[in-house]
């Protein structure tokens, strides 16, 4: 089954094995992946693909291969029309107020409510937990201040999210875009400490002065090699609004997983603010996970921790208990008090954020901006301001 497709992933670079291939086969005959195309691209993804490095191979193989096959998880081209001819705007206008804005406790409530009152399934309206529609409660609607139910965007097919190729930046043979950011990052080898060893390495600087002071003869200076001593923490936000920004958080990425001036590197991610738990994956999917705990417990004070987001949420995000959007991963923390930890347990944490800095004091979430800038020092993810967040990781 699929042979072909087998052999495109080949041709596309993948090192499958036939065991893995089998695997996956075991998995689609105990029907893990419904009648779904969607399913069947995570499902193996999940199997076959071993690193993020390599999706991006996978996404243009699946691309190739089911090009042109309709999937049930398609909006037909006609739904599309519908919407875009002033429905949608309807479902807004019929936005009760209170969905507008919400505080987490009556979000809660009125939760539980729902559960309690309701007894069947439920699609669109603005009350019931469900799908689509403008309720609080569910997935696939719209509302700026609900709790998702389960779900994930609906609004594209497999094929298409393949042909987007949005981890091409992921990649470890694309250097040239990662180039200048691998620069900014080179200046942490001032935190390298010389090695108590022979002289073999050859000092430029110091042989130009010789040479010039010899009368233009060469003479050769060597110095002792140095020994990469710097451990960084990379924290990512993904999903969500950080879409957005992905490609330039994916060159971000790679940059700091080619960096060869690192003694170790832990990379984790999380949605909005950091919990409970750190996701293993840009996936931020539930299980997936190591507990911050252990992270603050078992990675030194020595670590420069780098955090990636635009820092843009609801406020009660980052001040109440159960705040994390994500349902499943209940925080018993409020958001900020896990952002205080960190600080406390790191002597150099930067926040670096996609948004413009011209824009932080008025863009959507420029209070919880505000709020995270007076934990850590912010810079703009640019060239310029990683320079100065580079800086202040080396600075005391």
């Amino acid at each position: 089954m699929f042979l072909e497709f087998f052999k495109i992933l080949r041709l596309h670079g993948l090192k499958i094995s036939f065991d893995e291939w089998l695997v996956l086969m075991d998995a689609l005959d105990r029907g893990l992946a419904g009648n779904s195309l969607m399913e069947f691209y995570y499902l193996c993804r999940n199997i076959l693909i071993k690193t993020e490095a390599d999706y991006d191979k996978f996404d243009m193989a699946f691309a190739e291969y089911f090009k042109g096959i309709e999937s049930v998880d398609e909006i037909p081209d006609e739904l599309k029309e519908w919407l875009s001819h002033g429905e949608l705007e309807r479902m807004l206008e019929d936005m009760p107020e209170w969905a507008k804005e919400l505080d987490l406790d009556t979000l809660r409530q009125m939760f539980r409510e729902r559960l309690q009152e309701q007894t069947e399934k439920h699609d669109g309206g603005n009350y019931w937990v469900g799908t689509g529609g403008t309720s609080p409660f569910g997935h696939g609607g719209y509302n700026p201040a609900g709790i998702r139910v389960g779900g994930q965007g609906r609004h594209q097919s497999a094929i298409q999210i393949a042909g987007e190729r949005n981890f091409r930046d992921f990649r470890q043979d694309n250097e040239l875009d990662t180039r200048q950011f691998q620069m900014a990052f080179r200046k942490l080898r001032q935190f390298s400490s010389r090695v108590d060893a022979a002289k073999t390495e050859l000092d430029i600087d110091a042989t130009i002065d010789a040479t010039c002071d010899n009368a233009g003869l060469l003479k050769l200076v060597y110095e002792k090699p140095r020994k990469n001593t710097v451990k960084l923490l990379l924290l990512m936000d993904s999903d969500g609004s950080m879409r957005a920004y992905s490609r330039l958080c994916s060159q971000l990425f790679q940059a700091v997983n080619q960096s060869n001036h690192l003694k170790d590197l832990k990379i984790y991610y999380f949605h909005n603010c950091i919990y409970d738990y750190l996701y293993t994956d840009p996936y931020i999917i539930d299980g997936r996970w190591t507990e911050t705990e252990w992270v603050l417990k078992n990675l030194g004070s020595d670590y420069k921790v780098i955090i990636v987001g635009d820092a843009a949420m609801s406020s009660y995000e980052l001040t109440a208990r159960g705040g994390n959007i994500n349902w499943y991963a209940w925080n018993n923390e409020p958001g900020m008090d896990w952002l205080k930890r960190f600080k406390r347990s790191y002597h150099k944490v930067i926040w670096l954020n996609p948004i413009k800095e011209s824009r932080w004091t008025h863009a959507w979430g420029a209070r919880t901006i505000q709020m995270i800038r007076e934990v850590f020092p912010m810079y703009e993810l640019t060239l310029d301001g990683l320079d100065k967040g580079i800086h202040k990781l080396l600075t005391n």
